[in-house]
């Protein structure tokens, strides 16, 4: 695909602070670039939705003591890939099977009963470690790391962040 149209597939799922392009290479695609968890959240999102995107959005409605409506949400949704590639990823981060190798057959990953795809990330020094995850109703991403930047204990984020990702997602689904 190229740097140049990998990074404007990213910026229209939502991800704007890929803004440096000379310093990222090969590795962007491993998540060799800088992004915010809601930003990472917002993007995997849109498999989730089928490829639409729904800018994240904080406030719904704000009124006044007399219920005049000051603020009110605006859908603001597009379809940014198609649907078709979409699902092929759903397909794919949802394989159990390809996982297996890494995570074990029933990691915290696997959901027997239900429809979850999931991606996990570890930063080669192991200062940050990642889980996101959606079904076609959620989509929730977990951080684990120092807030000096110093490394975790040294392990994957399947170890460290996906089991407390799993306890949410298992609340979730109820």
């Amino acid at each position: 695909a190229g740097l140049k149209d990998s990074i404007t597939t990213a910026r229209s799922m939502g991800i704007t602070s890929l803004n440096d392009p000379a310093r990222y290479g090969l590795t962007l695609v491993l998540g060799g670039g800088e992004v915010s968890l809601l930003e990472l959240t917002g993007g995997y999102s849109v498999f989730a939705n089928d490829g639409v995107l729904n800018p994240p959005t904080s406030i719904l409605r704000i009124e006044d003591k007399q219920g005049n409506i000051l603020e009110e949400f605006t859908d603001k949704s597009s379809q940014v890939i198609p649907s078709e590639v979409a699902r092929e990823i759903n397909d794919i981060l949802s394989d159990n099977k390809a996982r297996t190798p890494a995570f074990g057959s029933n990691s915290p990953l696997y959901f027997p009963n239900a429809d979850v795809a999931a991606k996990t990330g570890t930063t080669n020094d192991y200062r940050d470690v990642w889980t996101i995850g959606h079904t076609p109703n959620i989509t929730v991403g977990m951080w684990a790391g120092n807030n000096d930047n110093s490394p975790m204990h040294k392990n994957v984020a399947g170890m460290i962040i996906s089991p407390v990702w799993r306890a949410y997602m298992d609340e979730a689904l109820k």
